[in-house]
């Protein structure tokens, strides 16, 4: 019984994960750049987890779907208060092209972020999608949290179709 429990909570968690990526592609489509407000962002995906400054006067909004999804936007509004971008980041296009400088401030929040003592190196994960919808890790190892020592991209062991029923 217990196993039958596990398998519908798996069920139901991967059903509204399906859900929920249904519904950003909707709001998505409601939205306009140079038309749509920051009102109007604000209104179809709530409050961003973090707000980012750009030098031109823009913002940028960070909407994490970690750690369990694997997807994270980044939907951009320009000075005059219009949406100027929506930006899928975790893609390994983006990820090629990182420094640990730009990491966070260009993926979001990490899924996941292990420290090892003993070596002195912090795994930072995201977890993500590559086409057509293989998951997958991202991991940057730093020394001391900062300096990138590696990058790595391997399989997404906790998505559900990899847990091979455990």
């Amino acid at each position: 019984m217990p196993f039958h429990f596990s398998a519908l909570a798996l069920a139901a968690a991967a059903l509204s994960l399906v859900a929920l990526a249904g519904c950003d592609a909707q709001r998505i489509s409601e939205l306009q750049p140079g038309v749509s407000t920051e009102a109007d962002v604000r209104d179809r995906f709530g409050a961003p987890e973090t707000i980012w400054d750009e030098a031109d006067g823009a913002r940028t909004f960070e909407y994490n779907r970690q750690p369990a999804g694997q997807i994270n936007y980044m939907i951009t509004v320009g000075a005059d208060g219009r949406l100027v971008a929506v930006r899928q980041v975790l893609t390994a296009e983006n990820f090629a092209r990182m420094d640990m400088a730009l990491v966070r401030r260009s993926l979001g929040k990490p899924a996941k972020v292990t420290p090892y003592r003993l070596s002195g190196e912090t795994h930072h994960d995201w977890r993500f999608v590559e086409p057509p919808n293989i998951p997958k890790v991202f991991t940057v190892v730093t020394k001391d949290g900062a300096t990138v020592l590696r990058t790595q991209i391997g399989p997404d062991m906790d998505a559900p179709e990899n847990k091979g029923g455990r």
